[in-house]
């Protein structure tokens, strides 16, 4: 049958390149945005395809990609469907790096090395034991029974024989003996050289092997070159905020120096990738609590203990309430109030899988700070030396591991905490050695002992004593307290000499502060009573 020649002309002139083809692509982490829990991994890979209709396929995604949040890009092309797979993904073929590649060929080479020079030493010693078998041969050759029947010059021939092979069998041994000693000493440099080449291939780190599979299908009229931009989501990765601090006594003067630690283990190394650091939070909490209905209820006491005792009044709350429980509540570093820092850092960075911990600059702050000393002589036998200043820097301090310098001195670490921007704050910088604080009760009356007293009153008269032995004179400031009541049975009577300065220090009842000059030398002595009294018939807790 002959096939009509239009429809052949309309078959001759489909070109071959519209029919589907799989085009491998291998990719890398071109940009991440850093998350402090998580991040966004930018993926930017080029390509070329011939007219039609093709799945450009990414075999080299991390395994534990969030394939939910996979987005793709393309230009240069139309774009399609997009196809994830974790498991059952066709072959990649050797992904080996060079470096890794080169680092094993050195690892087996001084292994090969070390082994040769083992087994030159062998055969040297092999030969000390042959050289000594010929002396021990040589001397029992003098032995036999009819040496004695040999006539002189037999004799004489034979002991110059033995005397000249047994020289030399001797010497042979003695001289393969220093031989291996000199090959033996020499091991400890090749041992060694194997050891750096072994430890040069542990800290390239190898990816996993195991990945993930993106299929992108595009569609063009024409041979076309373009790019595929993938991104996604990974919640193994993060970064903190790190500070070092300095302050300088001399002019008050306090630097902020600011960093970031950063890590990954998503399973493949980022190679110079661009890196952008960002305090949104996708991990934390991204909506309002819900609030539900609040259901008291009254009964006898008994009764109501009985229920509390049991956990039983909240179970019953919860099942009166359609709402789910809040959540944890969140830290304040999580919200930041809606806004949102981030720090585009201009040097492409490098971080090894599940190995580096990378730490960049995030650049410098500087402000003035009032400096005193703060002592509280009920816990602590010196004063330290604290800095208040105000964030006038015009940026938001995050919270993160903070390391205080005085000048060059390293003081300590401990963790900062948020500081908005136009907020007071300060910094501890370690104690003052020579402001010595003693704390004495000198009269202490009470009815009875231990935690819970059944006399119906009790007095503690305390003196403090602050001694400057700096040859400095200090601002300081003192803090101490005493006892309070928020019941009306319970009456607590307090007297101080001097006065405090300041009562209830920061909204803390009972907490009681003085301000003092303290000339180099010189001892300031503070007085503080308290009396408390309540009926007979209670206890004191």
């Amino acid at each position: 049958m002959r096939t009509p020649t239009f429809i052949l002309t309309l078959t001759l002139a489909l070109p071959t390149a519209l029919m589907a083809e799989d085009i491998r692509l291998t990719s890398r982490v071109s940009a991440v945005t850093l998350y402090p829990q998580g991040a966004t991994i930018h993926r930017e890979v080029p390509f070329t395809a011939p007219a039609g209709q093709h799945d450009l396929i990414l075999l080299d995604l991390p395994q534990d990609t969030d394939l939910q949040t996979v987005r793709v890009t393309v230009s240069g092309a139309q774009l399609g469907s997009v196809t994830t797979r974790r498991n059952a993904q066709p072959p990649r073929g050797e992904r080996q790096s060079a470096a890794i590649e080169a680092a094993e060929a050195e690892v087996e080479r001084r292994e090969e090395a070390l082994s040769a020079a083992r087994a030159d030493i062998a055969r040297l010693r092999l030969a000390v034991d042959a050289a000594n078998a010929q002396v021990l041969f040589l001397s029992q050759l003098g032995q036999g029974d009819g040496i004695a029947a040999q006539d002189v010059n037999t004799l004489r021939d034979l002991a110059k024989m033995i005397g000249a092979q047994t020289l030399a069998a001797r010497e042979a041994a003695h001289d393969a003996s220093r031989r291996a000693e000199e090959a033996e000493k020499g091991l400890k440099d090749q041992i060694e050289a194997l050891e750096e080449a072994r430890q040069a291939l542990a800290a390239l780190v190898p990816e996993d092997e195991d990945r993930a599979m993106l299929a992108v299908s595009i569609m063009a009229a024409d041979q076309t070159a373009g790019t595929v931009d993938v991104t996604y989501q990974t919640w193994n990765a993060g970064w903190a905020p790190v500070y070092d601090m300095t302050l300088t006594r001399a002019t008050g003067a306090l630097d902020i120096a600011r960093g970031a630690y950063l890590q990954q283990n998503t399973g493949e190394n980022w190679t110079d990738v661009a890196l952008t650091l960002s305090t949104v939070r996708p991990s934390g909490q991204t909506r309002p609590s819900d609030i539900g209905p609040l259901l008291r209820r009254i009964g006898p006491p008994l009764q109501l203990m009985r229920k509390e005792a049991l956990g039983a009044e909240m179970n019953d709350m919860v099942a009166m309430s359609e709402s789910a429980p809040a959540p944890a509540a969140i830290a304040a570093s999580a919200t930041f109030d809606g806004l949102a820092v981030t720090y585009d850092y201009a040097p492409p960075v490098s971080v090894a899988s599940g190995a580096d911990a990378l730490r960049i600059a995030l650049g410098s702050l500087s402000t003035q700070a009032k400096m005193q000393a703060r002592a509280v002589p009920l816990f602590d036998e010196s004063a330290f030396l604290v800095a208040e200043f105000t964030n006038d820097m015009g940026e938001l301090i995050l919270p993160g591991e903070t390391h205080y310098y005085l000048g060059t001195t390293y003081v300590g670490q401990a963790q900062g905490q948020l500081i908005a921007a136009g907020a007071e704050a300060e910094a501890s910088f370690g104690p003052i050695d020579g402001l010595r604080l003693t704390r004495t009760t000198l009269d202490r009356e009470e009815g009875g002992s231990g935690l819970i007293r059944k006399s119906s009153d009790l007095t503690e008269t305390a003196r403090i004593e602050i001694e400057n032995l700096t040859g400095e004179a200090w601002p300081l400031r003192v803090l101490d307290r005493v006892p309070y009541s928020e019941q009306e049975d319970l009456r607590i009577d307090w007297q101080a000499d001097p006065r405090p300065t300041e009562e209830d220090v920061d909204g803390q009842t009972g907490v009681l502060a003085w301000e003092l000059d303290l000339p180099p030398g010189e001892t300031r002595t503070l007085m503080l009573e308290y009396g408390m009294q309540w009926p007979e018939d209670q206890v004191l807790r």
